[in-house]
């Protein structure tokens, strides 16, 4: 049954994954065992099952996949960076995945993860990392403590260049962060958390929010735009837009049951605000506006929520396995193999809802 499942799973690798180990030199080296499917099952197993470099030496050695060792699956790991990269971009144009850049832009999105290490003893660590779209290059990692003081979501984690256009969701949404991309001569897209992030309009008063958006959206795809001010240390400011759109009656009915869900969960009295803002996906840009209009913001926040499945899968991943903390090569090694993962495994979940009644697809497993 290994073998059988594994045909199963090698069907939905893309389709020129054996001639990328080749070009991006993954099997440079090596003395025997030179074949990218032996070498690819081993990397798999170590970064999808979460298994320890050295339980996975072992594992693939009884199965007769491989007779690499632990240090030899980790310098394999390190030297396969650049084609685990490729064979993540490969996936994402064989899924139909888009590629277009938005403006002529390429958008760096950032996120992070946690990570346990393995053992009933072991630490929380959080990774911040920043993805190119659409290349999904991995421009920057770093690893702090899961909790304490500077280690939790926010752009001043990352270093910013001029000219950097940086799209990050609610958890983001600081006042702080903002200013400090500003400061680098960045520009950035966040989802707007109306309770962390508090905007002035032009004149500095407090920015009604709820009213304008209750009073100018009224109905399903409606855009509105407004200029605001982030307020900051010191009396300083920073200029951008609000720019929001009101979503389907069924996306509202799903947001506003989350909302419920999470505010009993956490035993939290449910503000009526909370569900009016429910109806909106709200984003705070200073995009310029003579290159973005209000429908070009939305659509580069769009643009992340059409690979948000894959980074949850990422996120659920992340947490398996050692993550090689103290060389920088083989974590983004690491990352891109998860990504890849990740990808592998949304495929094969949107696949599923069509499989066929013997479970897989003839024409994949004959190619």
């Amino acid at each position: 049954m290994l073998d059988e499942d594994w045909e199963v799973v090698k069907s939905f690798f893309p389709k020129n994954w054996r001639k990328l180990a080749k070009s991006r030199h993954a099997l440079k080296g090596l003395r025997k065992d030179k074949d990218p499917e032996q070498l690819l099952r081993a990397l798999l197993i170590h970064l999808g099952c979460g298994h320890s470099l050295r339980e996975t030496s072992v594992r693939v050695y009884h199965s007769g996949i491989s007779e690499l060792s632990d240090v030899a699956l980790l310098k394999r790991l390190r030297k396969s960076k650049d084609w685990l990269h490729s064979l993540c971009v490969s996936l994402l144009r064989e899924s139909g995945k888009p590629e277009k850049r938005i403006r002529g832009r390429e958008l760096r999105l950032f996120d992070s993860s946690l990570i346990k290490e393995q053992g009933p003893t072991g630490s929380f660590w959080r990774i911040h990392y920043s993805m190119r779209v659409p290349s999904l290059r991995c421009d920057f990692f770093k690893l702090t403590p899961a909790k304490g003081k500077g280690n939790g979501d926010t752009f001043v984690q990352y270093p910013i260049n001029s000219g950097d256009y940086i799209i990050a969701d609610r958890g983001y949404s600081q006042a702080q962060g903002i200013h400090y991309i500003s400061l680098e001569n960045g520009y950035v897209c966040v989802r707007v958390n109306q309770q962390s992030l508090k905007v002035n309009d032009l004149e500095g008063n407090p920015f009604s929010l709820l009213p304008k958006l209750e009073s100018t959206l009224k109905k399903m795809g409606t855009i509105g735009k407004w200029n605001v001010l982030v307020p900051g240390k010191n009396g300083t400011s920073v200029s951008g837009r609000i720019c929001a759109i009101r979503k389907s009656i069924e996306a509202t009915r799903k947001a506003q049951k989350k909302t419920r869900n999470r505010a009993s969960k956490n035993g939290e009295k449910l503000n009526t605000d909370t569900l009016l803002f429910a109806k909106y996906i709200i984003l705070f840009t200073t995009f310029p506006e003579e290159d973005f209009s209000a429908e070009d913001v939305l659509e580069g926040y769009r643009f992340r929520w059409q690979i948000e499945l894959i980074f949850k899968r990422f996120k659920q991943l992340a947490q398996l396995g050692h993550l090689p903390k103290k060389d920088p090569v083989s974590v983004e090694a690491w990352l891109y193999g998860k990504l890849f993962v990740a990808i592998l495994t949304q495929r094969i979940i949107d696949y599923a809802n069509s499989f066929s009644p013997w479970g897989y697809d003839m024409e994949r497993i004959s190619n």
